[in-house]
C-alpha cells in the first residue's frame, strides 16, 4: 500500500482539449497497449468517451467530452461539468493537452473557463501534457510558463516512440500531487464554493461597474469645471496681455528688463516650493516607508537588482526587455523611491564601503545611513548566483563592524541569476544546499533568510513571482521588529537628518542650476 492510500484508489482525469488532441491521445494509448504491463479499456455513453489504463499495476482513467471550438462558455462548462459527475468514486483532477509545447488561443481559453466556473482550486488539481509527435515549439511562451508555476511545475512531453515510460511518469505526476493536495482530488465541495465565490465576484462587478459609473460621471463634471476655468484664466491671460503690451509702450526697455528679471525669480520661487512640497511630501507618514540599503561587492549585480525591483514593484513591464547593456558601476549612495503594496518603499544603491586594503570610507556609509532614513530597515545582501569569493566570505565582517551586531538581524541574502543561457535553471533550494560551507555559515548567521532575482530577460515572467516573495519576505521581517528600523549607534539621528538635508539641497542645487541654464 502506498502513502495515504493512493495506490488503492484508481484517479479519474477530466481531459481538457480539442476533437484532434484527443484523438491524437488516444491514439497513442492504443499503440501503447498490450501485453501484461499496460492495458487499455475503452468506451463512450453519448458524447462523452472513457479510457481506462493500466500500467504496471497502477490504474487511471481519462473522461473526454468533445469541445468543439465554436462552443459557448456555458457549453464547455457544461462539458467539463459533466465529465466531472461521472468520475464517481475515485480521485478527481485535470489533465489539459497541448501540441508540441503551444499553448494556443483555444487552450487559454478552456483554462479562463475553467478558473471561473470550478475555481483558482481547480489549478492545484491540473497537469499539462504536450504531445509531440509533429512541430515543437523551440521555446515555451510566458503564458504557458505561467501557467506552469500556477500548476507548481506539472508539465509532461509525451511521444509515441518513449510513451510507455512516459505515462508511467504521468502517473507518478499524479500520484505525486494527490500526496500533496490531498488523495480525495478536486471534489464537489471546492465546486460548490466556486459557485459560490463566482456569484459574489459578479454581484462586486456589477456593484463595481456602479461606482466606475458614478467616478466617470464625476470626472466629467470635473472635466467641465476645468474648462470653465480655463476659459476664464484664457480671458485673464488675454486682458493681461493687452495690459501688458501697453505698459511696454510706456516702460521701454527698462520695463521690458523689470518683467523679465521678476517672471525668472517667480519661476525659481515656483520651482523652488515644488521642491519643497515634494520634499515635505515624501517625509510624512514615516511608519509606512520601508527602507532598504543593497549592499555587495562590485559586479554583484545590485544596480540590476533595484531597477528590477523598482519595475516590478511599480507593476511595470519593459516588452523588449531591458537593455543589454550591463549598468556602469555605482560610485556614490543614490536613493530610489517607488509606491508598492499600500506603503513607500526607499531603495538606496551603494558602492563598496571600503577599499582593497579593508579601510572603511566613513563618508560612504554617512551617506547610505542617511539616504536610508527613517531606515534602514533592511539590509539586502547581494550575491552572484554561482560565485562566491574570498572576499565575499569576508564581507559580513565587514560589515558587522561598520553597522553593529544587530546587522544580521535585518540582514537577506539576495542572489542574482544571471544564466540566461541555462534552459533548465537550477532550484535555487537545491543550490544553497550544495554551496560551499561558508556561503552556507553566512545564510545562517543571517537568519536562513534568502531569495533570488533573475535579471535576464529570457526569464521576464519569473521575475514577477520572484519580486514578490522578496517583498513580502522584506515585510514580514520588518514586522518581527515591529517596525523598527536598525539602530546604527555610530552617528546620532541629528548628525544623520544634517546630512540628507546637505545631499538634497545639493541636488535641490543642482536642479535650480539646470533649470536657469535652460531658460537662459
Amino acid at each position: 500500500m502506498s502513502h495515504n492510500g493512493i495506490m488503492n484508489t484508481s484517479p479519474m482525469m477530466v481531459v481538457i482539449s480539442t476533437v484532434e488532441q484527443w484523438s491524437s491521445f488516444k491514439s497513442l494509448l492504443q499503440d501503447s497497449s498490450g501485453g501484461k504491463h499496460l492495458q487499455l479499456t475503452c468506451s463512450s455513453v453519448g458524447s462523452n468517451q472513457t479510457c481506462a489504463l493500466t500500467v504496471d499495476g497502477r490504474s487511471v482513467s481519462f473522461h473526454y467530452a468533445d469541445l468543439k471550438q465554436d462552443m459557448t462558455e456555458e457549453g464547455i462548462s457544461q462539458a467539463i461539468h459533466g465529465c466531472f459527475k461521472s468520475c464517481t468514486g475515485g480521485i478527481s483532477t485535470f489533465l489539459l493537452l497541448i501540441q508540441g509545447g503551444h499553448y494556443a488561443k483555444r487552450e487559454r481559453r478552456m483554462i479562463e473557463i475553467l478558473q471561473a466556473h470550478f475555481g483558482a482550486e481547480a489549478l492545484r488539481y491540473l497537469v499539462v501534457l504536450s504531445l509531440e509527435d509533429g512541430e515543437v515549439a523551440d521555446t515555451l511562451d510566458d503564458a504557458l510558463l505561467e501557467l506552469i508555476n500556477m500548476c507548481d511545475g506539472r508539465y509532461c512531453r509525451m511521444t509515441s516512440s518513449a510513451a510507455r515510460d512516459k505515462l508511467r511518469a504521468l502517473l507518478e505526476m499524479v500520484h505525486y500531487m494527490l500526496t500533496e493536495n490531498g488523495v480525495t482530488g478536486y471534489t464537489d465541495t471546492m465546486l460548490t464554493e466556486a459557485k459560490k465565490s463566482s456569484s459574489e465576484d459578479s454581484a462586486m462587478k456589477m456593484l463595481k461597474q456602479k461606482v466606475q459609473e458614478a467616478q466617470e460621471k464625476e470626472q466629467a463634471f470635473k472635466q467641465l469645471v476645468k474648462q470653465q476655468e480655463e476659459r476664464r484664466a484664457k480671458e485673464m491671460e488675454a486682458l493681461k496681455a493687452k495690459h501688458a503690451e501697453e505698459r511696454k509702450k510706456e516702460a521701454a526697455e527698462k520695463g521690458q528688463y523689470e518683467t523679465k528679471r521678476e517672471s525668472l525669480e517667480e519661476a525659481v520661487t515656483s520651482h523652488r516650493a515644488m521642491l519643497q512640497l515634494q520634499m515635505s511630501a515624501t517625509d510624512d507618514d514615516d511608519t509606512k516607508k520601508l527602507a532598504v540599503i543593497l549592499l555587495g561587492l562590485s559586479g554583484s549585480g545590485k544596480s540590476s537588482a533595484l531597477n528590477l525591483i523598482l519595475e516590478r514593484a511599480g507593476n511595470r513591464y519593459s516588452v523588449h526587455g531591458s537593455s543589454q547593456e550591463p549598468p556602469q558601476p555605482t560610485s556614490s549612495c543614490e536613493r530610489k523611491e517607488v509606491f508598492a503594496a499600500g506603503r513607500q518603499l526607499i531603495l538606496v544603491d551603494t558602492p563598496e564601503l571600503w577599499d582593497e586594503d579593508e579601510v572603511e570610507n566613513v563618508e560612504l556609509v554617512k551617506d547610505c545611513l542617511a539616504l536610508s532614513l527613517p531606515g534602514p530597515h533592511v539590509f539586502l545582501l547581494v550575491l552572484q548566483m554561482g560565485r562566491f569569493t574570498q572576499g565575499e566570505s569576508e564581507m559580513l565582517a565587514h560589515l558587522q563592524r561598520i553597522f553593529g551586531r544587530d546587522f544580521t538581524e535585518h540582514a537577506i541574502v539576495l542572489f542574482i541569476r544571471s544564466d540566461g543561457n541555462q534552459h533548465r535553471p537550477q532550484r535555487i533550494n537545491d543550490y544553497v544546499a550544495g554551496a560551499h560551507a561558508a556561503l552556507q555559515g553566512l545564510i545562517r548567521k543571517c537568519g536562513s533568510r534568502y531569495y533570488e532575482l533573475n535579471v535576464t530577460t529570457s526569464h521576464n515572467a519569473l521575475s514577477y513571482p520572484q519580486v514578490n516573495d522578496l517583498l513580502s519576505g522584506m515585510n514580514k521581517l520588518v514586522a518581527s521588529h515591529g517596525g523598527r528600523s536598525c539602530a546604527v549607534r555610530r552617528f546620532s539621528e541629528q548628525e544623520l537628518q544634517e546630512r540628507k538635508k546637505v545631499i538634497e539641497e545639493r541636488k535641490e542645487g543642482a536642479l535650480e542650476v539646470n533649470y536657469l541654464l535652460r531658460d537662459a
